[in-house]
């Protein structure tokens, strides 16, 4: 219905008619309270005479409301008179993106500004929980003060039949000679500019709007649609199976890396795409700086302030290098050089976390060094850079990396994430996985490029692997149970039949005659110890290089014989070591080292919240809590303390004590507590390198019992409500950790909790004891699922990464760690018979740096959830890279 100049909807007074559409009308209005022009848009029948959907309506509309944001167009209000719904929102001068792009594609410099601008509003939505779901040009407005992003999803087409489950939708347009098709209905978006998901029917997430973002992208670029059709039936089939026009194709002066930055938008896959649009906002920034850098390695442009100094030094470094290399007499007469590598702004070195950052790692050819860092709101990703340049730039589709290892030819660089080993092109491209691990601990490619060597646990021995994805691993070395429970950090030496690795023992974890460095056989035949040592080893230009009391020394070694000889020497001093992970901060190749200095953090301090994220109370002294658990009466906390040797301790809340509650001779782990708080069950390793389930009561001086003794226990997860039943971690494969369940009655054997023997971690019972949550990387990132604990089903709660799953003393909601952005999450939950069905998720606080790992507790939640306990890892200020160069001369002298 439309509205005559001087009509009013509450305290605003209509002034003129903007437009119309299939979503309403929208007139210019005059806010008479406040004195300023605003728009007004009038919804559609249909919404605004179904009750169910006017209260939805206003529930997301109030969640928008929120996202202030400079490119985001506001909602100021939203009202209803007389029987008319309507939205009140910002008004805007300038010109659509659509009547932009109606006089040709816009010139590099304005898609690139333009473009971030998209992004910048994007990622404050996405990080509030707000999917947009109708990116296109029409939503878009360019005015003085920038790009402004419109109609965030504020209106869905409602089903009589059924209500719509969950989300934020897209606002519909009916099409005329000048828009794109749409469709109504259970499809909802934009034909050309949704992803393949959207169009399939299925839901859509944050990375349905970088499908759209790219397609935008491209059109901005090229002037064209990235997806176009005579009807809506060969639209969708492009948007499934074709691939567009490549940029250069109709723009020949575009760089190639808006080519890849719009292809990676536009995979079919959306594990393919940028998981992140902050992803795709710092490529497109850095093309924008340094429009001229070839082949897309685009870099960052840096604070001269800041950089200068080091540019100058590590441009001094290579002209060093270059003369070496071309003079090789003057190789041994040259002095050493020092220089350092600061992380990358707002980030951090986290060496000391459990799931292992790792330390940076020199290709081979010296030239470049690749290591992870974490950003002060805990995204951790994996950064390359070359000595000569003096910034570093993120390899995007790499969230969650670890330990990285280079390829022979300097081109490729593994890594280890979500349950898998990862390969990823340095210049840039989607990550490939080549097979599953649990916790891993280090991998090495072979000089031929054709293999990899890793360790998949940290009980596990040394498997190798193709580098194909998919690949299946074979055991390369076989764990001796008297002596040693891991063999990790291997490193292949240069004939690529042998390789080093270090051997040791969670229950005795010191150098010894059988703790330390060994070298080995491909085929087995050959395997012998080299030198006791607590951390793994490098070869380098002649020398077997280790840390040892903090110091790293070089002494010479022949490869092929895996033959010590002559003294260790010092190459450089203060150099960290990760106990809890027995791994040295260094790497080294022909006239390069780089190392850590020092330490970077210490320890974890367990810190009380409010569901709104106000600090209150600290609990205990820092310290390196590896897991914790709150009592089912709140009043006590379990949790594990120090690594490699662990126990378990026992703060009171009431009291402010701190009692150790294990004395195991062994590495202690996971406390579960028993629904009536009278005794905690644990695991304690032992030298096969499994866990014994023990428990033990909370009073009195009895002595701990066996629940269970296994080899292949991993770890202890929970206890059903009704105290009958435990759920553990057990792993059936060589690289596999799958969930089991033990009845406390009965013959007490344990039988499979899942149906399909997928990896699967740290399962919690709901409170009424019929469903269980956990993790698992089935999906490829860490999801959190929930099945019914008595007759199977499943239904996937998270989508975009979610650890740690604690059920809500109702049973009405879920609380888990998101490493998306590190919040911790609410997800309402009803469970209706054999059903699940999912709400909204909601933000409540950022928890940064929250310690967790597959099977670590991050937090903790009173029963009433009004405190949350969470591990937080304080970072200290990370000390910069070191960088030695020529350091053979300090031998030489």
């Amino acid at each position: 219905m439309a509205l005559t100049s001087g009509t009013k909807l509450g305290p605003y007074e209509i002034q003129s008619p903007l437009g119309a559409g299939g979503m309403g009308e929208v007139y210019r209005a005059r806010d008479t309270r406040l004195d300023r022009v605003v728009a007004v848009k009038i919804l559609p029948p249909h919404l605004s005479e179904s009750c169910e959907a006017r209260q939805r309506f206003d529930r997301e509309a109030r969640a928008v409301s929120s996202l202030s944001h400079p490119h985001i167009c506001h909602l100021y209000d939203v009202g209803q008179q007389d029987g008319i719904s309507y939205l009140v929102m910002e008004f805007l001068e300038g010109e659509t993106l659509t009547d932009r792009l109606r006089k040709g594609p816009m010139p590099l410099d304005q898609v690139l500004k333009v473009g971030a601008q998209i992004c910048e509003g994007l990622e404050k939505a996405h990080r509030s929980g707000v999917v947009h779901r109708d990116l296109k040009p029409g939503n878009i407005m360019l005015t003085k003060v920038g790009a402004k992003l419109m109609d965030f999803g504020l209106a869905k087409a409602v089903s009589p039949e059924k209500p719509p489950s969950s989300g934020l939708t897209a606002t519909l347009m009916s099409p005329d000679g000048n828009q794109p098709l749409t469709a109504q209905g259970t499809v909802v978006g934009t034909f050309q500019y949704m992803s393949p998901e959207q169009v399939e029917g299925t839901e859509a997430d944050v990375r349905s709007d970088i499908f759209a973002l790219g397609a935008v992208l491209y059109e901005m670029a090229t002037g064209k649609r990235a997806f176009a059709g005579k009807s809506q039936a060969s639209i969708v089939a492009a948007i499934l199976a074709s691939e567009p026009q490549p940029i250069s194709a109709v723009q020949p002066m575009s760089p190639p890396a808006l080519d890849r930055v719009v292809k990676t938008c536009l995979e079919k896959d959306p594990e393919n795409r940028f998981q992140s649009v902050q992803d795709v906002q710092l490529q497109l920034r850095w093309i924008q700086e340094s429009p001229s850098k070839p082949d897309g390695l685009v870099l960052p442009r840096v604070r001269r302030h800041r950089w200068f100094a080091a540019a100058a030094t590590l441009l001094s470094l290579v002209l060093i290098a270059a003369g070496m290399a071309v003079y090789g007499r003057w190789f041994v007469r040259a002095p050493s050089v020092r220089a350092y590598i600061p992380p990358p702004a707002r980030t951090g070195f986290n060496l000391s976390d459990d799931d292992g950052s790792g330390p940076a790692v020199l290709s081979p050819d010296g030239s470049h060094i690749a290591f992870v860092a974490s950003e002060t709101l805990g995204k951790r990703q994996l950064w390359v850079r070359a000595l000569a340049d003096p910034s570093s730039r993120p390899l995007i589709g790499t969230d969650r990396a670890s330990y990285p290892f280079w390829s022979p030819s300097g081109r490729e660089i593994g890594f280890f994430a979500d349950g898998k080993i990862k390969r990823i092109n340095v210049g840039g491209g989607p990550a490939l996985d080549i097979c599953a691990v649990t916790r891993p601990r280090g991998g090495s490619w072979s000089p031929d490029g054709n293999m990899i060597l890793f360790s998949p646990d940290t009980t596990a021995g040394i498997f190798r692997t193709s580098v194909r994805p998919g690949s299946t691993p074979v055991a390369v070395t076989r764990l001796d149970p008297t002596y040693h429970t891991t063999h990790r950090w291997p490193r292949f030496l240069p004939d690529g039949k042998h390789f080093l690795y270090l051997a040791a023992s969670h229950v005795n974890p010191g150098p010894s005659e059988r703790n330390g460095i060994y070298w080995a056989s491909l085929d087995g035949r050959e395997n012998h110890f080299l030198m006791p040592a607590d951390s793994d080893a490098v070869y380098a230009s002649g020398y077997l290089l280790f840390v040892q009391n903090g110091s790293l020394m070089a002494q010479p070694f022949i490869p092929d014989s895996g033959r010590l000889s002559g003294d260790p020497v010092g190459v450089a001093d203060d150099v960290f070591r990760n106990s809890g992970t027995w791994r040295a901060a260094f790497d080294a190749t022909t006239g390069v080292v780089v190392f850590h200095g020092g330490s970077t953090v210490s320890g974890s301090q367990l810190q009380w919240f409010a569901p709104n994220g106000t600090a209150l109370d600290k609990l205990g002294e820092r310290d390196r809590y590896i897991d914790l658990r709150i009592s089912p009466d709140n009043h006590k906390v379990a949790v594990t303390v120090g690594d490699p040797l662990a126990d378990i301790w026992i703060l009171d809340l009431a009291r402010g004590t701190r009692t150790r509650f294990t004395f195991g001779t062994g590495n202690t782990s996971t406390p579960v507590w028993s629904p009536d708080g009278k005794y905690l069950l644990f695991g304690l390793r032992h030298h096969a390198g499994g866990l014994d389930l023990y428990r033990k009561p909370m009073l009195g001086t009895a002595e701990s019992q066996v629940v269970l003794e296994s080899d292949t226990v991993k770890h202890a997860d929970d206890i059903s409500p009704d105290g009958r039943f435990l759920i553990f971690e057990q792993r059936k494969e060589e690289v596999l950790n799958t969930l089991w369940v033990m009845p406390f009655f009965g013959d007490k054997k344990p039988y499979p909790l899942l149906a399909k023997a997928v990896p699967a971690y740290a399962a919690r019972f709901s409170p009424d004891g019929k469903w269980v949550a956990y993790n698992s990387p089935e999906s490829g990132p860490m999801e959190i699922y929930i099945t019914s604990f008595d007759h199977g089903g499943k239904w996937q709660l998270t989508t975009n990464g979610g650890w740690a799953p604690a059920w809500r003393a109702d049973g009405k909601a879920i609380y888990y760690y998101s490493q998306a952005d590190g919040y911790i999450r609410e997800a309402p939950v009803s469970l209706q018979g054999d059903d699940v069905e999912i709400g909204t998720h909601k933000p409540l606080f950022r928890a940064t740096n929250a310690g967790y790992t597959f099977w670590e507790r991050p937090f903790g939640v009173t029963s009433d959830g009004k405190r949350f306990l969470v591990n937080k890892v304080e970072l200290e200020e990370s000390k910069p890279i070191s960088l030695v160069l020529n350091w053979k001369t300090l031998i030489a002298r």
